[in-house]
């Protein structure tokens, strides 16, 4: 009985693994793909329906954007904090 439970552990751990993987691979990170926000960013207007795709679907290169020097001062600027905040992407810590 305890040997299943380890099997069926160790297959979720596995699945987990395989689907991070797959979502992580399936992102292409370019600040290019952000251009719909930048008048959002720039302006007090609220942010477009693509800004906020854009900006979900680069979610796991915005640590990478924040480490790049000559684009942290763009994730970091308040602008891009009230815009993801208004698409409900957190900014992480990186």
């Amino acid at each position: 009985m305890m040997k299943m439970k380890v099997v069926c552990a160790m297959l979720l751990v596995v699945v987990l693994m395989v689907e991070v993987t797959t979502i992580a691979e399936a992102v292409t990170c370019s600040p290019l793909q952000l251009s719909s926000c930048l008048g959002a960013i720039t302006s007090n207007t609220p942010p477009s329906a693509d800004c906020c795709n854009k900006l979900k679907e680069q979610k796991p290169c915005l640590c990478g954007y924040v480490r790049n020097p000559n684009l942290r001062q763009y994730v970091n600027s308040a602008g891009s904090r009230r815009v993801a905040s208004s698409c409900g992407v957190t900014i992480p810590n990186c």
